[in-house]
Order: structure tokens, then C-alpha cells, then sequence
């Protein structure tokens, strides 16, 4: 799989969805449930009713794209069950994508230097 770069928005959906739908349902209830712009390049994250499964959804510029991931030996960590989506940034998403544990993971928070020197 290709990580989002640095800086770009990663939304999970805590809500489990409908797996069988697609690359246009998906989008559809990015607009509808989430009340976001599927065509941003804000990468989309979804689980299933099972907890092993795993769906992506983002604009690459030229079309939508979908991965599907399943972990074969447990389950994934999920957010609590609710209405809406929660913001991970790029270090707790490559967790969640290993099936490690999100909520342990802390990204650095540095400063940007205002010049070299």
C-alpha cells in the first residue's frame, strides 16, 4: 500500500459500514454520513461489522481509489463505535494499517526552525 504523504488528512469512520459496497458507495456515504468532500485527497478509512477488516478510500488526482485489507490471525484496533469520523495523523494510520495498536503510537511534535543554520 501506498502511505499518505506528511501532512495529508487521514478520517476513520467509526461506524461500521455495508463491505460489499464499492468505490461509489463509499464516496456516496463520505458525502452523506460524513459530510466530506471524497475528492480531496483526504484518505478515508473504514471498518467492517468484523473487526479484521479494513477499507481505504482517496482521490489520486486522476480517479478514486480502494484498497481492502484483512489480517488473518486477529483483529484490528478500532476507535469506539459512534456517529461520524475521528482524524489520525500519518504515524497512528500506519499503525492501524500493521494491526498494532493506534493509541499508543505519539508523533513527535517539533517546532519548524524559522531559518538554518
Amino acid at each position: 500500500m501506498l502511505m499518505p504523504s506528511q501532512g495529508v488528512r487521514i478520517l476513520v469512520a467509526t461506524k461500521p459500514v455495508d463491505f460489499r459496497k464499492g468505490h461509489d458507495g463509499l464516496a456516496a456515504l463520505v458525502q452523506s454520513a460524513l459530510a466530506e468532500d471524497p475528492f480531496t485527497g483526504t484518505v478515508f478509512v473504514f471498518r467492517a461489522k468484523r473487526g479484521d477488516r479494513m477499507k481505504i478510500l482517496f482521490w489520486d488526482g486522476s480517479g478514486l481509489v480502494m484498497t481492502y485489507k484483512r489480517l488473518e490471525d486477529s483483529g484490528f484496533v478500532w476507535p469506539s463505535i459512534r456517529d461520524g469520523a475521528m482524524t489520525l495523523n500519518r504515524s497512528q494510520f500506519e499503525a492501524l494499517f500493521a494491526g498494532l495498536d493506534w493509541r499508543r503510537v505519539r508523533s513527535l511534535e517539533v517546532r519548524r526552525p524559522a531559518v538554518a543554520e
